[in-house]
């Protein structure tokens, strides 16, 4: 296969990522919804810093206790809707690994991260103020579990898996 642009995002616990997942399937356009619900760390590595990646994504994980994080509140994507999330120590491992790849980072990746779950996107904006309105009615935080970290090869359409790296 040709080499592609890797993504890494961390990986929810099962009741958490159906949660997510049946969010997105209500939410956003059908025709658009390739993935399921994710949290994106990096956008954009090159497929060079692969086994770097692999190996700095085993030592942040193994043996290591799963990082605790909460859905804190949806927030307006302008075009949709997603949920903030809370969770200080994937900010700090995160942080890490930019700092360790700092020279290959795309400037979206290097502009800082705005850890979120988008579970609506390409909407008028009046169809995502709507639903942000509604869930910021019902909303209340809840923990989510962050259960691992993965790779992603990107060539266009679903990810395909490169690597996957859960905590303790």
């Amino acid at each position: 296969m040709t080499p592609a642009p890797i993504i890494v995002s961390a990986l929810f616990g099962r009741a958490d990522q159906a949660w997510f997942d049946g969010l997105r399937r209500e939410h956003f356009p059908p025709e658009r919804n390739q993935l399921d619900a994710h949290l994106t760390l990096f956008h954009h590595l090159p497929p060079s810093a692969a086994p770097e990646l692999k190996t700095r994504l085993t030592a942040a994980t193994r043996g290591v206790p799963a990082p605790v994080a909460r859905a804190a509140g949806p927030m307006s994507l302008g075009r949709g809707v997603a949920f903030r999330i809370e969770a200080p120590e994937l900010v700090r491992l995160r942080a890490d690994l930019a700092d360790a790849f700092s020279g290959l980072l795309t400037p979206q990746d290097a502009g800082g991260w705005r850890p979120h779950v988008t579970i609506q996107n390409k909407v008028v904006p009046s169809v995502a103020k709507l639903l942000l309105g509604q869930l910021q009615r019902d909303f209340r935080p809840r923990e989510v579990a962050i259960a691992g970290l993965a790779a992603w090869w990107y060539r266009g359409g679903p990810w395909e898996p490169l690597s996957r790296h859960m905590f303790a």
